[in-house]
């Protein structure tokens, strides 16, 4: 039986993947761009472990990836449009081609209750999105670098 899982609960490339796209988010939006080695500084995460991420979302088109010398990332759709299930389906759904549980417990107890929560889980991860977040650190009184008024003075 093939499935796809998702896993919530038990990824931490999960953590990481929402935690790199809030700080696109926050600090590059759609039209900055932010550097890998930043995200990873201010996360305090090393360049080459979240660099299989980077390459994940970017190929999922969540992220823009930029070349050059003032290369970066920057978000790939509008914040308003990306939701976290979005995210964690990206970098943690893997298609499991009939893999068979290690015993009976497993296979009829434990893989049922974790598809149990991670399917409760994605029902919310869907409703919450970038935008959202970006909202909650607006409330908690965080500044965005790049929301600089607008001057319209000539």
């Amino acid at each position: 039986m093939k499935r796809i899982a998702t896993m919530y609960l038990r990824h931490d490339r999960a953590l990481t993947a929402v935690s790199i796209m809030l700080d696109v988010a926050f600090h590059a939006g759609r039209s900055g761009v932010v550097s890998g080695a930043d995200i990873a500084k201010r996360g305090n995460m090393l360049r080459r472990g979240i660099e299989p991420v980077l390459q994940a979302l970017s190929r999922a088109a969540l992220l823009d990836s930029v070349r050059g010398p003032k290369g970066g990332y920057r978000l790939g759709r509008p914040p308003r449009t990306i939701t976290l299930h979005d995210i964690v389906r990206t970098v943690t759904e893997k298609r499991d081609a009939d893999e068979e549980s290690p015993n009976e417990l497993s296979g009829k107890v434990l893989d049922p209750f974790w598809q149990t929560i991670d399917d409760e889980v994605a029902a919310k991860m869907t409703q919450v999105t970038l935008e959202n977040l970006l909202r909650l650190a607006e409330d908690a009184g965080m500044t965005r670098p790049n929301r600089a008024p607008i001057s319209f003075s000539i």
